[in-house]
């Protein structure tokens, strides 16, 4: 069989292990998951579970790198098509702002099971957690560093705690639409949140 043909069949297998695995997860809680429950979520037997991850606690833990890898990639993309067009660093966090908010209105329950694992500190993935966490970060550092040194954000910015302001405004704003404000529309809380950082970060320039 062809190699592709069989690694792509793989990869949509593990696709539709890890929307079962974060659908069921939400919803009762990881301890309370089986591995049964999520192969029959999957529609898979549950030996292909076993085919595809060690164990239950390393499905999740690849969950969490692949979720985040998404994000990760969505930021990046919005800032590089705002620099690819010229326009300025805090246009590339807007740009950020929003591609966050579309990523969590797709995955609204992984982006909630990944704010609960973030307070969590007794888990055996918690090492990969921090690490794909300050990938995403990371994307939102650079596009300060580039802002202040052009000139655009003060110099007085601390870049990895504001970094992280940022990232964890936009979980948690997206995260309070969904559950106490679902009648505003994704382009108003994007609004909102806009005014935020003209207001906060750029000083309104």
């Amino acid at each position: 069989m062809d190699s592709s043909a069989t690694s792509t069949r793989r990869e949509a297998t593990r696709q539709k292990l890890y929307e079962a695995a974060v659908t069921l997860i939400a919803e009762q809680g990881f301890s309370a998951t089986t591995v049964d429950e999520i192969a029959e979520r999957a529609g898979v037997a549950k030996g292909t579970v076993y085919y595809n991850f060690a164990s239950k606690s390393v499905l999740f833990e690849e969950l969490l790198r692949h979720g985040v890898g998404l994000l990760t990639a969505s930021l990046k993309e919005a800032s590089e098509k705002v620099a690819g067009s010229g326009g300025s660093q805090v246009d590339a966090l807007d740009a950020m702002i929003r591609a966050g908010l579309v990523f969590i209105d797709r995955y609204p329950a992984f982006t909630q099971l990944y704010v609960a694992e973030l307070w969590r500190t007794n888990r055996a993935w918690q090492s990969t957690l921090m690490v794909v966490r300050q990938q995403a970060v990371a994307v939102v550092e650079d596009v300060l560093r580039a802002g202040v040194e052009n000139g655009e954000l003060s110099e007085e910015i601390d870049i990895p705690l504001t970094a992280a302001a940022l990232v964890g405004m936009v979980l948690v704003a997206a995260l309070d639409w969904q559950a106490f404000q679902p009648e505003r529309s994704l382009d108003d809380v994007h609004s909102a949140l806009s005014r935020l950082l003209q207001g906060r970060v750029s000083g309104g320039r």
